[in-house]
């Protein structure tokens, strides 16, 4: 059974969420202005401090860009490299295979950057 007191913890909790979530946003936007004045932008560091230690991991996703990909896959006669979008398990297997070379592919990957923060409490 739902009750009103239900409804009224539960938008609480959601309000104090929402204000948790806009305050830790907070605490990581300083934490990575931190690292990328100490250490540069998009790269790894840590600090420890009393017991806390906080690091930054960076991680790297490449993709194939869809568009030039094809185009090149099409150009270079490999049809069967291509579904709705370039099948990034069989163009690797070409690639080391010798069917194509990674100079056929300049300007076909994307590469994404994502940084992650880590605070750990040290016993």
């Amino acid at each position: 059974m739902i009750t009103k007191e239900m409804l009224v913890r539960f938008d609480e909790l959601n309000r104090r969420k929402k204000d948790l979530e806009a305050e830790i946003d907070k605490l990581k936007d300083m934490f990575h202005q931190y690292f990328d004045t100490a250490v540069g932008q998009n790269e790894k560091g840590e600090v420890k401090i009393d017991s806390y230690k906080l690091q930054r991991q960076i991680r790297r996703t490449e993709k194939f860009d869809p568009a030039p990909t094809v185009s090149k896959l099409e150009e270079l006669n490999l049809l069967d490299l291509i579904q709705k979008r370039p099948d990034e398990g069989k163009i690797k297997s070409a690639v080391d295979l010798g069917l194509i070379k990674e100079a056929d592919l300049e300007g076909c990957r994307i590469s994404k950057t994502t940084a992650a923060l880590l605070i750990k409490k040290l016993d």
